[in-house]
């Protein structure tokens, strides 16, 4: 057997390590025009995915909230009054994976194998990356995507008292960039006899 990996990779911010060299990289991209979640009658249906065949797929997210070099020199020493920042947010991002099929309506309750958070802390934001992966009929783009943003929530929610201007508004904090940067769908090929 044979393997082939279709790719979907953007990366304005770093190339990824983590892809190797010798796998045969294709960018997918959409064939049709149908609408996949709507009927003939035009109301609103989850895609029927039963016949396709388990593959293993990866999706690659990130985002960046913006804070005062202030707020990050706490998060940084671990001052922020209501506990580890970066911890807290790493379980809300897996918990958020974990349960993305109850938040977004079409999305299908895949089986998670892995999920992996990497913060890089800047002079003044903060970015989030998660990566998911599965075994199963269809991609886990929107899982990695539900990780960044209630991670980056988490944060946000961890370092508000910090963060509010005497008015009690947040000037400079932001959450920004959500992206997908990478989607990997690995096919297995029978070997012809």
């Amino acid at each position: 057997m044979s393997k082939d990996i279709d790719t979907q990779t953007h990366n304005k911010h770093s190339e990824d390590k983590d892809r190797s060299t010798d796998e045969e990289v294709t960018t997918e991209s959409a064939t049709t025009n149908e609408l996949t979640h709507v009927n003939t009658d035009g109301d609103v249906q989850m895609v029927d995915v039963g016949a396709k065949p388990d593959t293993n797929r990866r999706a690659v997210a990130r985002g960046e909230i913006e804070l005062t070099r202030t707020t990050i020199d706490a998060v940084h020493d671990n001052e922020i009054g209501k506990g580890d920042v970066l911890a807290t947010a790493r379980v809300g991002a897996i918990q958020a994976v974990k349960h993305t099929w109850e938040t977004i309506p079409m999305c299908h309750q895949i089986p998670i194998t892995n999920v992996d958070t990497v913060f890089d802390v800047h002079e003044t934001a903060i970015e989030l990356r998660v990566t998911v992966e599965t075994t199963g009929k269809t991609g886990c783009e929107m899982e990695a995507l539900e990780g960044v943003t209630t991670g980056l929530n988490v944060i946000w929610d961890m370092v508000k008292a910090a963060e509010k201007d005497d008015a009690g508004q947040y000037p400079e904090t932001g959450i920004t960039d959500i992206e997908i940067v990478e989607k990997q769908k690995q096919k297995q090929k029978q070997s012809q006899n």
